[in-house]
């Protein structure tokens, strides 16, 4: 597990199986037993917290990440690896955090 990757993952209802970005630092993986990661969606609204992903990212079909929606999670929720995201997609990523948290 790193950060920027995309996994299937087991979420509490109403959630339920659902892709995950995960957004922890690389350095937690290894001795965390709970990560931070935001949620995917097929429901794209067009707004500045959501990030557009779709097959040139290695998604199914089109999709958004929704920086509204950070979860943190137990890793043994987090089943099985779909893709990676490209540094200039994790930069959107970024950005769209710092909208959701009114970070300046």
């Amino acid at each position: 597990m790193r950060r920027g990757e995309i996994w299937w993952a087991k979420l509490p209802e109403p959630a339920g199986k659902r892709p995950v970005l995960l957004l922890s630092r690389n350095e937690a993986y290894a001795v965390r037993n709970s990560v931070t990661a935001a949620e995917v969606t097929s429901r794209i609204r067009g707004i500045p917290v959501e990030v557009q992903l779709g097959l040139a990212d290695g998604m199914p079909k089109e999709c958004v990440v929704n920086l509204d929606t950070i979860i943190t999670i137990t890793k043994s929720l987090i089943e099985t690896r779909i893709t990676a995201l490209d540094n200039e997609k994790m930069k959107e990523v970024e950005k769209a955090i710092k909208f959701a948290l009114a970070i300046t």
